[in-house]
């Protein structure tokens, strides 16, 4: 087994949804606000599967949950619910489809106090994990150590998404450089 996920991933093909997932996204910081939701849904829809079901449901979700637009997420009533629930191409559990729906009204309570979501993380980085995780417990719903960790290392506000030779860390530093 593979001591990281970068190392992982370098004895896969260029078209494996790991691969795809690790070289173009895993630890990129996110401006968009509906991807930065997008994100923080899937690792809230992971909690208890592996990634790899995650990856393959993943434009599934996005048309379940109708491109992550959070006005339109937040607007969800219970029949939307039912559809979620029905809808084999996604996981079908209500306590995770409600913190959806719930986590989206949060996002657009937190986009008129701030700003954008983009803007609520970094006025709260840098902290410690622990620091994020009980802010994060305090607004969302369904959002435990590992999710937040996830969600905050691969979008770039948590270090440890990219072990230091991978090439992806050094494309990602250059990123965040041009940022800044």
């Amino acid at each position: 087994m593979a001591e990281s996920y970068c190392e992982y991933v370098q004895t896969l093909d260029e078209n494996n949804l790991h691969k795809i997932y690790h070289d173009r996204y895993y630890g990129f910081p996110l401006d968009d606000d509906n991807l930065l939701f997008e994100r923080l849904i899937l690792e809230i829809n992971q909690a208890g599967l592996s990634w790899d079901t995650i990856l393959k449901k993943q434009n599934n979700f996005r048309k379940a949950y109708k491109n992550f637009e959070i006005g339109k997420v937040a607007e969800f009533r219970e029949k939307d619910v039912e559809r979620l629930l029905g809808d084999a191409g996604i996981i079908r559990n209500r306590l995770k489809i409600n913190a959806a729906i719930y986590n989206a009204k949060i996002v657009l309570e937190i986009q008129k106090e701030s700003g954008s979501l983009k803007k609520w993380l970094d006025n709260h980085f840098p902290r410690p994990k622990e620091e994020w995780v009980k802010l994060f417990k305090t607004k969302f719903r369904f959002v435990g150590g590992e999710i937040v960790g996830e969600f905050l290392m691969s979008t770039g506000y948590l270090p440890g998404a990219h072990v230091s030779w991978c090439p992806v860390y050094k494309k990602i530093l250059c990123l965040k450089k041009k940022i800044k």
